[in-house]
């Protein structure tokens, strides 16, 4: 069940990736989204890669619109807000916007230096191997 999360529009999430020639690498991001279905907050997910892997942004833009979204959230999968973060993504926000006028859609900040990161780092390295005495 969609929750309060959810207004008038149809709201859809577009996962946003590098990509990766490994394919493996690139299923992150499909565990990702399947993880955020399972929460139901969101009536569409879709997932993208910016460069070598599918489906490409915009061929995550097209589906977004196919399965009937009216509000599309762009959530960059980057840890570092570089070039790709700061120009690519928002130049196709902008080109979507001209492509596809009835819909609105918000680029979302990347993941970034979020305060809970700290948390992630913390539990990632208790997972490390013991260090060699």
């Amino acid at each position: 069940m969609v929750d309060s999360m959810s207004d008038a529009r149809t709201k859809a999430v577009l996962l946003i990736a590098h990509g990766s020639r490994r394919a493996a690498a690139n299923l992150d991001l499909v565990k990702l989204a399947e993880m955020l279905r399972e929460r139901e907050l969101f009536p569409i997910i879709e997932i993208s890669y910016l460069e070598l892997a599918e489906p490409t942004i915009p061929e995550g833009a097209a589906r977004c619109i196919k399965a009937g979204a009216n509000e599309v959230l762009m959530l960059p999968y980057f840890l570092s807000a570089g070039v790709h973060v700061q120009n690519d993504l928002e130049q196709y926000r902008g080109e979507f916007s001209v492509a596809y006028p009835e819909t609105c859609f918000r680029l979302c900040p990347h993941l970034g230096l979020h305060p809970l990161m700290l948390e992630i780092v913390l539990d990632r390295l208790k997972g490390s191997a013991p260090p060699i005495v």
